[in-house]
């Protein structure tokens, strides 16, 4: 370098050249160390490097090689930088002096389409209770559960986190990584969303709290904060929900299942479902192992306990009496599938939920029902015994506007009009249509596909084997499958256009064969039946064996109204918190038909009711388009059609409904044996129809 010093780049210029290169006193050294001889005559210039690396004086592998300080250095930094960001976020992180708004709580207020106030439920029902209320073996119950180390551990647990972070950098639920003090943190002082900022800020706080708290303090704020399910936060309301008594007169067995709701009630309240029952046994069962493990349970005293301390029925809420409690049901189940909102942020409560239920609709389906039903007297008739009635009114938009679930909410919590265990019957038959003028048939298994017209002509006659491309259908019992009119008759060669309108039965069926069944299930899906309703695909498939809940039923009809455009069915308009709207995910709008098919199935259910099978529908008003569903057993009567306003769907059964086991309609009502089982039903289509024009 010169008294300039140059850069690198010209220093090594004039060296390569052989040019003297001044220097300022005391750099001498370094110029001699950086130009290095390569031989007579020949110098290099020895670029200037901060590290070593690769080293000098180091011949093939040992020249790339680090040396120990140059590891120790590479391992020290991140290691230094990670603990001053850990010390940095430690300190920084403070205990929050608010804590949730648990002091707030409030009910959850529906309202009906235009505005008014349906329902107030879903009042938050906590009970503080000192530590000393709770039996210890019940506490242990929790403990063995979610943290058998909490008398031990600082707040956190180390093996918990790496779990925790495991689970994060795979995309896994980091909730599994958490103690029960971090548990009460969350609780208390922030929300449930599980990443990364979150959960260190939890970590923090916990460690922080356990320094500032006793355990028995922590477990005491945990078991008073913490969500049971049933709208119940803390152990005593939740002993009073389920079992009806207070904390401390619970046994080690019942405390067993309250901890396991921990894990999350909406999953193992064994009241919710079948698969909810078998996972509370099975971590009930799990639990009571865990205490003896941990020594908090005698094997003795665990051997007593063998039958599954089966709670008692989740009572219902006041306010929810006739049809209401069926359209809040609705309308919460819809908001928790369609939204991030958890079960236990609902229970909350300060919620609005604007539904698309419209009262004076409400009021004349229940009428209808009511009225229709006046002759059914169960008392006098083994024939009308065990009878249930579903409706549902949907828009072509697919708004929810009116459903009957049954009797009274209070009396029956089972939905009438939301189960998919009811066959529709030949009620079916126009999807079967639709579909075949959609995507026409195929005579020649692997051939081309023939387009279909409503007059196309099928043999209309009873007991007509049923086809395959390859011949004659056989059934299990291995006989030939035949076609079933209703009473058997003979129609002679009709067109499918008349086989919808006069309800035949037979050319349907063989239409369901030719199009492809799986082609039926397509458009079935695609006008809205769900895919756990949809029937087995024998020929039976074509004439109804499905089991479509009236919601469903009449949202599928109500494509047909609306140009094939088709609207999953939905009950909730809009979800606000406190006056500040909250996302939901509403259904869009889908071409599930062409527009052509969509107008020809219009003009054969019109037909249907101006001379056909379903005439007794035209006192409802003009432009009525509806379609009778029975079964061959006779174990159900529909009736769905629309009026270009509203799809309605109406189905009678008759059904224990401990096992669901569908019982003969014949005779309903002291009807003659040969009167139509869609009778009932017809009757209440056509009183709501014209209450609701």
């Amino acid at each position: 370098m010169r008294a300039a010093r140059r850069q690198d780049g010209q220093a090594e210029a004039e060296v390569e050249a052989g040019v003297e290169v001044e220097v300022e006193a005391g750099v001498e050294a370094e110029v001699e160390a950086r130009v290095e001889e390569r031989g007579p005559g020949r110098r290099r210039w020895r670029p200037l490097r901060w590290i070593d690396y690769p080293r000098r004086g180091r011949r093939g592998v040992r020249r790339w090689l680090p040396s120990w300080r140059q590891l120790l250095v590479v391992l020290g930094l991140p290691t230094v930088a990670l603990t001053g960001l850990v010390a940095w976020f430690f300190t920084v992180t403070k205990v929050p002096a608010d804590l949730n708004a648990f002091a707030t709580q409030q009910n959850n207020v529906y309202y009906w389409a235009d505005g008014t106030e349906m329902a107030r439920v879903g009042e938050t029902n906590r009970q503080e209770v000192p530590l000393d209320r709770v039996p210890e073996p019940v506490q242990w119950a929790v403990l063995s559960a979610e943290n058998a180390t909490f008398y031990s551990d600082p707040g956190i647990s180390v093996s918990g986190i790496g779990r925790a972070v495991v689970a994060m950098a795979t995309g896994g639920d980091t909730q599994g990584g958490s103690t029960i003090t971090q548990q009460y943190v969350k609780n208390i002082y922030l929300n449930q969303r599980q990443d990364m900022s979150r959960k260190l800020s939890e970590m923090v706080i916990a460690i922080k709290l356990d320094q500032r708290m006793s355990k028995q303090d922590i477990l005491a704020g945990y078991l008073n904060t913490s969500w049971f399910g049933r709208g119940s936060y803390g152990i005593e309301r939740a002993a009073a929900a389920y079992y009806g008594k207070d904390v401390s007169q619970l046994n080690p067995s019942e405390g067993a299942l309250l901890a396991a709701l921990l894990k999350g009630a909406g999953q193992f309240d064994p009241a919710l479902s079948a698969d909810n029952h078998q996972r509370a046994e099975d971590r009930w069962a799990w639990i009571l192992d865990r205490m003896v493990d941990t020594g908090k349970l005698s094997a003795a005293e665990r051997a007593t306990y063998t039958v599954f301390p089966e709670p008692r029925p989740q009572p219902k809420a006041a306010g929810l009496s006739g049809q209401i409690g069926y359209l809040v049901d609705m309308a919460r189940g819809y908001v928790e599938g369609h939204s991030d909102i958890t079960p236990a942020q609902f229970d909350l409560g300060g919620h609005q939920i604007h539904t698309t239920f419209e009262k004076t609709k409400v009021a004349a389906l229940t009428a209808a029902v009511r009225d229709a039903t006046q002759g059914i007297d169960p008392n006098s008739r083994e024939a009308d015994k065990l009878l249930k009635v579903g409706a549902a009114s949907v828009a072509p938009d697919g708004r929810i506007v009116a459903l009957y679930g049954g009797p009274d909410y209070l009396k029956q919590g089972f939905d009438n009009a939301n189960t998919s265990s009811v066959p529709i019957g030949s009620a079916f038959t126009p999807l079967v249509y639709a579909a075949g003028l959609s995507q026409g048939v195929q005579h020649k298994r692997g051939g081309d596909r023939t387009p279909v017209t409503p007059d196309t002509v099928y043999d209309g006659d009873n007991g007509v084997n049923v086809l395959t491309p390859e011949g004659p259908y056989w059934g299990r019992d291995g006989k030939i499958v035949k076609t079933a009119n209703d009473g058997k008759r003979n129609w002679g060669r009709v067109s499918l256009r008349s086989a919808v309108e006069q309800s035949v039965n037979g050319p349907m069926m063989q239409l369901g064969m030719d199009v492809g069944l799986d082609k039926v299930q397509q458009t079935a899906a695609a006008l809205g039946l769900l895919p756990d309703s949809l029937g087995e695909l024998v020929p039976a498939f074509g004439v109804g064996n499905s089991r479509p809940s009236a919601i469903r039923a009449a949202d599928a009809y109500a494509a047909f109204a609306a140009g094939g455009s088709h609207t999953d069915p939905y009950s909730v308009l809009q979800v606000t918190r406190n006056g500040e709207p909250l996302a939901l995910r509403l259904p869009t709008a889908s071409q599930a038909l062409p527009a052509g098919v969509a107008r020809d199935v219009d003009a054969a259910l019109k037909g249907a009711v101006r001379g056909g099978s379903a005439k007794a529908l035209a006192e409802a008003g003009p432009d009525v388009a509806g379609k009778f569903g029975t079964t061959p057993d006779r174990t159900a009567g529909w009736t769905v059609g629309y009026d270009g306003r509203l799809a309605t769907a109406v189905t009678v059964f008759r059904a224990d409904l401990k096992d669901m086991k569908l019982l003969s309609l014949e005779g309903l009502g002291g009807a003659s044996p040969d009167t139509p089982d869609s009778d009932l039903p017809g009757r209440i289509w056509t009183a709501f129809m014209k209450a609701a024009g």
